[in-house]
């Protein structure tokens, strides 16, 4: 039997090379490579791709490089399943005067700011992103063509509209009220027909109860996931009796922690295993690094974020943060600060799975800079292993959002979205703010 066994297995590794030769084949060589399972990385590695797909990971001493492969240097290197952001928002670019922004730039999102921000995203290693509000079609239209190869960009998740009791005033084209329970299954019936990846929540403590548990209710029978904001302690109450499946941000304020009956309904939630993870995702280094931005300005100067914007857009932003210490945007933020690391912890220990995930758009916070930025963070000043950070960067999106079988780890089947950089994320995580190297669907985009 087990002579069988070796005749099948050498059948299958010759079966294995003879495609790979008839194929299209890259392979990756000589870094270390972090598949993103938490697996102890793998020295002298190989990668071996076909086409977009990944069929060997392993180390030289294990995997026979095809003659024909194209050969890609990758020593003294780290090389990754390319990045995850769960928390984008492509319509907007960094402008601190969000009034302003949203009734001067709305011609431009689909053709020009969203595009540019996704192609920010990319050169920063991000080969996957979740967009959580902005305008149906034009998400839409910008994630279609991404898919289509017509513009560059990581893969998009879309959203669309943020679903609320009522839209702030000039905001209706990006976010939807809800009237009642049957309004709020009408509008997430129409998210859902139209195509959107998931539902975005906000502000549910001002719904009906039967507005907000309608809303999950037909979201869950769409198959979308529902994404909540988590800012005030009742939207987290609510949100975890109606059903939620990820909340976002480590908000209330300034206040210290988070309530003892919250922190008890979460970690409830947790222990019902039957339910499959409570996802959560914190966002904190736009906070976190506030003090920073202001101390040093000049990390607006750096010009990775004007990569696709016209120069009076550019000049735009670059004036409304000019005094990024005044911004009214910002002023709780000394008082916040403290907090953050509190929370942050009291995350961890709850059990919830933690997304790496930026904000980014928001004030002075650039879809260039952000991922990096937050994983820094989580790695530095939170104490997270940065195994277990690069996890939740990229496994951990790709299972929340149904695509573990396609995308986010290094592995055969797999498509090959890669990033790679000169030197030991594993030691010195901020090395991640200049990937060197960016391969999407099997073709590489960046290599510097």
């Amino acid at each position: 039997m087990s002579n069988h066994i070796h005749k099948f297995q050498s059948f299958l590794f010759l079966f294995l090379v003879s495609a790979l030769v008839q194929g299209q084949v890259k392979a990756l060589v000589g870094g270390t490579a972090i598949d993103g399972y938490g697996n102890a990385p793998i020295p002298d590695s190989v990668i071996l791709i076909e086409g977009d797909i990944i069929r060997a990971v392993g180390t030289q001493a294990e995997i026979s490089i095809p003659e024909n492969a194209e050969i890609i240097s990758t020593e003294g290197m780290s090389v990754l399943p390319g990045l995850w952001d769960m928390h984008v928002h492509l319509m907007i670019n960094g402008h601190a005067d969000y009034s302003y922004w949203d009734e001067t730039y709305p011609p431009l999102f689909k053709d020009v700011i969203m595009p540019s921000s996704a192609h920010q995203l990319l050169m920063a290693g991000v080969t996957s992103a979740r967009d959580l509000g902005g305008p149906l079609e034009e998400s839409l239209e910008v994630r279609d063509a991404i898919n289509r190869g017509d513009i560059p960009g990581p893969t998009m998740y879309m959203s669309g509209p943020f679903i609320q009791k009522k839209p702030y005033p000039g905001t209706e084209a990006f976010r939807w009220g809800v009237n009642g329970e049957k309004d709020a299954r009408a509008k997430v019936r129409k998210l859902a027909k139209a195509g959107v990846d998931c539902i975005k929540l906000i502000d549910q403590d001002q719904m009906t109860w039967e507005e907000l548990s309608a809303v999950v209710d037909e979201a869950h029978k769409h198959n979308l996931k529902v994404v909540a904001h988590s800012h005030r302690p009742e939207e987290i109450r609510l949100g975890l009796k109606a059903g939620i499946d990820n909340f976002e941000h480590t908000g209330l304020s300034s206040a210290p922690a988070y309530p003892d009956d919250v922190f008890d309904l979460i970690t409830e939630r947790t222990a019902q295993m039957n339910k499959g993870p409570l996802y959560w995702t914190p966002t904190i280094e736009g906070l976190y690094n506030f003090d920073y931005l202001v101390s040093n300005p000049e990390k607006i100067d750096n010009d990775s974020w004007h990569l696709g914007l016209p120069d009076t857009v550019i000049t735009d932003i670059k004036n409304s943060i000019q005094k990024p210490g005044e911004l009214p945007y910002f002023q709780l933020t000394p008082i916040r600060k403290p907090t953050l690391k509190t929370k942050f912890n009291q995350l961890r220990k709850s059990g919830v799975v933690m997304l790496i995930g930026t904000d980014s758009g928001i004030p002075a916070k650039f879809h260039s800079q952000s991922t990096w930025n937050e994983l820094d963070i989580w790695v530095r000043v939170m104490g997270v292993p940065a195994l277990d950070a690069i996890k939740s960067a990229t496994y951990w999106p790709s299972h929340f959002m149904g695509v573990s079988d396609k995308v986010g780890t290094l592995s055969p089947g797999k498509k090959a979205d890669i990033i790679a950089v000169k030197g030991d994320v594993l030691r010195y995580i901020n090395l991640l703010q200049h990937v060197n190297l960016v391969m999407k669907n099997g073709e590489v985009v960046k290599d510097e």
